[in-house]
């Protein structure tokens, strides 16, 4: 009992520390759930709608995208700007298809699996047209090929095939699947979009007033006073005036997405004199060795050229544009002294070998002849040679040796910009450009024979056998290092943005400025490889000043000031004064102005107040009317006219955005040879009402909270 009594004592103590455990385990649970949110929202891309997509789901996408592209361009890669793009667009595809997606589950808007059946039945979606199952007999999309496709494809699944067969089908596959998915999408959009189109309709007065608008004409004789012709000095602006006109106008400067200022100073390294002068010695060294005779690829080669020599003739659009230019003034064997081409920041040599007339296009055909050896080879394409030359016929003997013989094209195009050539297929394409139609080659290589004939020349052009040697002129080591020890010091030395510009000059420097920054946006004002800079300014506050980035080709020293933040919402008056006190003084130089045609009864009276006088003829409703003599398009006195019958004069004062008007309406009339077809018309009014319901994306994108971070990943 002793014992219980004591333990009971000590009741208020075991329920501190029993309160403090518990506490300590919540708090734990609590940290690692917000551990746990916070790692998740690293790896997030974005948001729309409180959906959202993982890096890893983005970067799944863009190489869907990517790959498709590769497969429908024959390409092996993009280029960094290329990729961006794709990246913009399956963004916004993203955004687009979570919007509509939403929005239709919520009418019961579905695409069902028969609704893509009878697409692809008809076959008349463009998307279609680019797949691969297009008959080429009737240029159509054959969804029999298709069907036909799928069965192999799950066959060769099954069955585990040829390797390199079934990757290719696989390639193939995932387009599919890609344009399947897309086709989903676009149907649920259009189905979505439908329900706009079939609620918007016109009547025969709309369609009645839509045409006078559009045709009906008037000429008037128009009094002006330009704003332009009073002074800014004799317009008084107040505090209170600019408040005003802010808050009249406040709609106007609505920011939905933040953006950000900033001060930057950016460094682009360039070669130094010493750097271009120990260029200058190459070029000038290549320019001897090739005057003097020695083999132009070993001159191209040591003297490391961007061009690498192929001794293929080849048209003038395989060379860049200024040794295309240079060729043109050049004589057979003649040599350039160095010269300097500012727009790829390169200095060049370049010497015309030979100029000769060739066929842009050959017609050929060929039989390839192998054998257990060389030798072996060789005798029998002799012999092939021997019977073609007798007069045997061509695809008979191809045939005979498991070929077609049938004839196809080579054009210029398909070699002349390759950077290396072997000697087989150098005297291969030499051959074809050389012979003439009819004529046949043996051509001998150390693996077997091709025995050539061609058939057809086309396009006789002038090509050039060049040698070229083009270097960009490049910054050393020294200079670099040089230009970075400078940098660093004024980046070091100035912690603020007052000093940044203040000491900018001393350092050799500039300080730019760029406004409204976007997340949205792939690099900082036009660098490659800013990516850090960008987190930075997104993350800074006003008057950070950030540390040195090295970017761009690994060329340009950057540093940023963040000068301000405009958060989502409306934007302070300081912000957009300077455009609102132009609104202001357009206000009041109008108040001053049509005090001066106060009282006015027909133009001759306001030509004595001082107005400029014009005829203006053809004025529509439909299209704003522009005024000469105060430089501005005026839909309000369009809008004036109108409504003033025919002989009469303005009765009120009309306020433009370049002077106030006063008018006399000379005539009305309706343009000639023209006719009203209501349903033409009412069908006109109809679509003009479907394109402004098209806006309604805008509307659901600023409803749909979307959070855009990809400039944290890309």
């Amino acid at each position: 009992m002793a014992a219980i009594g004591k333990i009971r004592s000590w009741g208020p103590v075991l329920a501190t520390v029993i309160g403090l455990a518990l506490f300590a385990f919540i708090a734990e649970e609590m940290f690692r759930s917000c551990e746990a949110t916070g790692n998740e929202r690293r790896q997030q891309v974005g948001e729309v709608l409180g959906k959202k997509i993982s890096v890893q789901d983005f970067q799944s996408l863009v190489d869907e995208y990517q790959e498709v592209i590769k497969m429908t361009q024959g390409r092996d890669n993009l280029s960094e700007e290329e990729l961006n793009q794709v990246k913009d667009q399956v963004w916004q595809q993203f955004v687009n298809n979570t919007i509509i997606e939403t929005e239709a589950e919520k009418l019961g808007l579905t695409v069902t699996d028969e609704e893509l059946q009878n697409i692809l039945k008809t076959g008349t979606n463009p998307m279609l047209m680019q797949t691969p199952f297009v008959n080429q007999q009737t240029g159509r999309f054959d969804v029999s090929q298709l069907t036909k496709f799928l069965a192999d494809y799950k066959k060769q699944q099954e069955q585990g095939g040829n390797a390199q067969m079934m990757e290719q089908y696989t390639t193939i596959y995932n387009y599919w699947k890609f344009i399947e998915k897309n086709l989903r999408q676009q149907a649920l959009a259009q189905k979505y979009q439908s329900l706009f189109a079939q609620s918007l309709f016109s009547n025969p007065v709309s369609a009645k007033m839509a045409f006078n608008a559009q045709n009906e004409e008037s000429d008037i004789l128009l009094a002006t006073v330009p704003y332009s012709a009073i002074k800014d000095a004799d317009v008084e602006v107040s505090d209170a005036d600019l408040k005003a006109k802010y808050n009249e106008q406040k709609e106007m400067f609505k920011q939905y997405v933040e953006s950000r200022d900033i001060k930057y100073v950016d460094l682009q390294v360039v070669a130094s004199k010493a750097d271009r002068d120990e260029l200058m010695k190459t070029m000038k060294e290549a320019q001897q060795k090739l005057e003097s005779g020695v083999v132009p690829g070993e001159v191209v080669r040591k003297a490391q050229s961007q061009i690498a020599y192929t001794g293929i003739a080849a048209t003038r659009n395989a060379f860049p544009n200024d040794i295309a230019m240079k060729i043109d003034s050049m004589q057979v064997g003649q040599v350039s002294a160095p010269f300097e081409t500012a727009y790829d920041n390169t200095f060049n040599v370049v010497k015309l070998i030979n100029k000769v007339m060739l066929p842009d296009s050959v017609e050929y055909r060929q039989i390839q002849v192998g054998g257990a050896t060389a030798e072996a080879a060789h005798k029998t394409a002799d012999s092939i040679f021997t019977a073609l030359q007798g007069g045997a016929d061509f695809e008979v003997i191809a045939k005979k040796y498991g070929q077609t013989g049938s004839k196809q094209w080579m054009t210029s195009a398909m070699y002349e910009r390759a950077q290396t050539l072997d000697n087989d297929t150098k005297e291969y394409i030499n051959a074809l450009n050389t012979l003439g139609a009819g004529e046949l080659k043996n051509l001998a290589f150390s693996q077997g024979n091709i025995v050539l004939q061609v058939t057809n020349r086309k396009a006789m052009v002038n090509k050039y056998d060049v040698a070229i040697v083009k270097h960009t002129i490049d910054f050393s080591k020294a200079t670099y290092s040089a230009a970075y020890n400078n940098f660093s010091q004024y980046v070091s030395e100035n912690k603020d943005i007052e000093s940044l510009e203040k000491n900018a000059q001393k350092f050799g420097l500039r300080v730019q400025e760029r406004m409204d920054m976007y997340n949205s946006e792939h690099n900082v004002v036009g660098l490659r490889s800013t990516r850090e800079a960008m987190k930075w300014i997104f993350d800074a506050k006003a008057g950070d000043v950030s540390p040195l980035y090295e970017c761009g080709n690994n060329d340009h020293l950057l540093v940023i000031a963040l000068t301000g933040v405009h958060p989502v919402g409306y934007r302070a008056l300081d912000n957009v004064k300077e455009q609102v006190k132009m609104e202001v003084i357009r206000d009041k130089k109008f108040e001053k102005a049509a005090e001066k045609l106060k009282g006015v009864k027909d133009i001759a009276a306001a030509k004595q107040k001082g107005a400029v006088i014009d005829s203006v003829r053809q004025i529509t409703f439909s299209a704003p009317v522009f005024v000469a003599s105060a430089g501005a398009s005026e839909p309000a006195l369009s809008g004036a006219v109108s409504a003033v019958k025919q002989g009469q004069f303005a009765a009120n004062i009309v306020k433009g955005n370049g002077g106030a008007y006063l008018f006399q309406v000379l005539s009305k009339k309706q343009r000639e040879g023209v006719k009203m077809d209501e349903k033409q018309q009412a069908q006109q009014l109809k679509q003009q009402a479907q394109q402004a319901a098209s806006r309604f994306m805008n509307e659901l994108y600023l409803k749909a909270g979307v959070v855009d971070n990809r400039y944290l990943f890309f």
